[in-house]
């Protein structure tokens, strides 16, 4: 075996885990390797960004496809330290800890925008009423399209050697974050990002997913085969908790977990209260 497909392998047993299946036809080329080495940073250096690099990330995210050519997202990058504190002390008292270190610790807090207000000021300013956008269509090709925005984003970013996290929590905090941020009416957070240089002495290793088969159906879903698949799975996710000291969890728990828990909902109880309040009528 050649030192290529040795890495390649590698890659695979990381992305997958060892007891399980892996796919044996992957066409490797290097934007599909950089995809799979890709990792959640939650451990980062106080290091500056470089020069451009939010401006790099911005034209990449606007490389991404979006409904009808209609640019319906937008990017609020928080880097004034007090304002990223003060966001990430609100994030904190919606879930069970003092603090969020990887909000404090990274030099720029992206915020993701569905950014209807643009289209509604250009439509008002014509002495019309952008009365499409009280159904919830509108509301869900905004997120869609800040959401595959914010993917391009984020593989710029890892092409630089930084580091990224999604942040979902921002959503636990919607009515307050939009308050910071003076976001206008018909806009909405949908989740946050931190981005900055990874601490290799404290960074985490690349989290296993489930078997491709427990995902991918071919022509008609096909219910309940995934069930083949779970023992494997949990293994690996097993496996990856306690190489990186992680408390003791299954798979299965944290499903039913985030499928029973209120707690596990934070904030997000009065999301679609706030959402409306926001301009978002989602008929």
């Amino acid at each position: 075996m050649t030192a290529r497909k040795a890495e390649q392998r590698s890659l695979l047993e990381a992305r997958y885990g060892a007891a399980q299946q892996k796919p044996d036809n992957i066409i490797w080329t290097p934007q599909v390797e950089a995809l799979l080495r890709h990792k959640s940073v939650r451990t980062f250096l106080a290091d500056a960004l470089p020069d451009g690099s939010i401006e790099t990330m911005v034209a990449a995210a606007q490389s991404a496809s979006n409904s009808s050519a209609l640019n319906q997202w937008s990017l609020v990058a928080v880097t004034d330290v007090e304002l990223k504190q003060r966001i990430s002390d609100t994030v904190a008292r919606s879930v069970p800890v003092a603090r969020i270190p990887w909000i404090e610790e990274v030099p720029a807090l992206l915020l993701w925008v569905a950014d209807l207000s643009r289209g509604a000021e250009i439509t008002k300013d014509a002495g019309k009423e952008p009365f499409v956008f009280d159904y919830l269509d509108s509301f869900l090709m905004a997120s869609i399209d800040a959401a595959l925005a914010a993917q391009n984003a984020a593989v710029a970013a890892e092409s630089m050697g930084l580091g990224i996290v999604y942040l979902g929590v921002m959503r636990n905090i919607a009515k307050e974050v939009a308050e910071m941020i003076h976001l206008p009416s018909h806009s909405f957070v949908t989740f946050g990002m931190a981005v900055g240089w990874p601490d290799a002495t404290r960074t985490s290793c690349i989290r296993p997913r489930p078997a491709q088969p427990m995902v991918l159906h071919h022509n008609r879903y096909d219910q309940g085969s995934y069930r083949v698949y779970l023992k494997d799975y949990e293994e690996a996710y097993q496996t990856f908790r306690v190489s990186q000291n992680m408390s003791a969890k299954t798979w299965l728990g944290s499903v039913i977990e985030s499928a029973t828990s209120m707690e596990y909902m934070g904030g997000r109880v009065k999301l679609r209260e706030t959402v409306s309040e926001r301009g978002f009528k989602l008929k």
